[in-house]
């Protein structure tokens, strides 16, 4: 990577890092918010389920506007609202004001991924390296930010904890000011029309792309984000079940261990961002796509019975579903892409959110289900299913 492609890397991983800070801390409360709204799993993977959902549907206003504006400022308003929807979740009062805080924080966190990875995808000269380090970036958040909540929790009740996070926001914003890249063409502002002309182009634009193989890349993704979500939501709760991993009073304090090995998943997927980012510099994106998606769905499948083997076992399984879970990130982000013409490559990510965060948070109410009328044995045998699916239009995909 050249000098331009650091900076590049710097600006989108802090901002990647704050998106994956709050959407893999909110796991930790979902089982302090059934307590204090005392609601059902059910109920409350709805919840939260509908606010990921707003992550998707936003998704495609945000690549629409990606074209047309700013990337990089953009980008800041999307860190500046998620740290205050965040911040109102810690005001929540009951399971109604709770989702209302967190659609509002799904809204700004839509704006990130299709502003992000169009950013980089028409900035960057290394892009595959590139799309690398933003991923490992975002990991980096996806691990802290769990660690950062579980710590906080133990000694703090989960409004105070909420509230940290949000202040957060406020510090990766300005420090995100601070970093200054070349964006070359790529901030160029799209001519623009009347708000009916706009509505023509995109509608026109829209057309064009879904003719073309971005199609099936789109189903893959959406089945992908359904297995992510399904996988994620509930982890620390099913982990808890293990009696190896259930809740022990340390020094008049509680400590989770089930929190912890989930915040070492989500660590090892740092890891597992890079190899997969630099994986398609080397071999075939749509190949590393399909093999990625045969170990998630082996994984899944083996994870009942490996559960049952003791706590070394249960905490290597977790470790490879972290590593290959985020390993598969920027290998699609490639095959988008690839699959998608420079001049709606915002667009092209719009749609691949809406599929990712949209429709795929229905993995999050699936799971609620699932846990909810039947065991987590069920569950991840159901996820096996969703990711062999994955894989089968990704052969699909390399047959066009």
């Amino acid at each position: 990577m050249n000098a331009n492609d650091r900076a590049l890397v710097r600006f989108t991983s802090l901002a990647h890092a704050m998106f994956h800070t709050y959407e893999l801390s909110i796991p930790l409360f979902v089982g302090l918010w059934m307590v204090e709204f005392d609601v059902s799993a059910a109920v409350i993977g709805i919840v939260i389920g509908a606010g990921y959902a707003f992550i998707g549907l936003g998704a495609p206003v945000s690549g629409v506007l990606s074209d047309r504006f700013s990337s990089r400022r953009l980008i800041l308003a999307s860190i500046a609202g998620m740290g205050i929807g965040f911040g109102i979740v810690a005001l929540a009062r009951g399971v109604v004001s709770l989702g209302a805080a967190v659609l509002l924080w799904g809204c700004f966190a839509s704006v990130y991924h299709p502003a992000g990875l169009s950013l980089i995808s028409r900035t960057a000269d290394a892009r595959g390296t590139v799309f690398a380090y933003h991923g490992a970036g975002g990991n980096v958040g996806t691990a802290f930010g769990p660690l950062l909540t579980a710590l906080l929790l133990m000694f703090v009740d989960w409004r105070i904890a909420a509230g940290v996070l949000s202040a957060v926001a406020l510090l990766v914003g300005v420090a995100g000011t601070r970093i200054e890249f070349d964006l070359g063409d790529a901030e160029e502002p799209a001519e623009r029309g009347s708000v009916g002309d706009e509505l023509r182009k995109t509608a026109r634009d829209s057309r064009v792309l879904f003719a073309t193989a971005f199609t099936v890349a789109l189903v893959a993704v959406l089945l992908y984000g359904t297995y992510y979500r399904g996988l994620l939501t509930f982890l620390p709760d099913v982990l808890a079940e293990s009696p190896a991993l259930r809740p022990f009073e340390l020094l008049d304090q509680t400590v989770q261990p089930a929190q912890y090995v989930y915040t070492a998943l989500l660590t090892v997927g740092i890891g597992g961002q890079y190899v997969g980012g630099r994986l398609t510099d080397r071999v075939s994106s749509t190949t590393a796509f399909f093999g990625f998606f045969a170990v998630l769905a082996g994984l899944a499948a083996a994870f009942p019975f490996v559960r049952e083997l003791g706590t070394v076992a249960l905490v290597g399984i977790c470790l490879l579903l972290g590593f290959f879970v985020y390993g598969t990130a920027p290998i699609y982000q490639v095959v988008v892409a690839e699959n998608a013409g420079e001049a709606v490559q915002g667009l092209s990510y719009g749609f691949t959110y809406l599929a990712m965060f949209g429709v795929g948070a229905l993995g999050a109410s699936l799971a609620g289900f699932v846990l909810t009328h039947a065991t987590s044995a069920v569950l991840f045998f159901l996820l096996a299913g969703i990711a062999g699916l994955g894989g089968a239009a990704v052969l699909l995909l390399m047959r066009l």
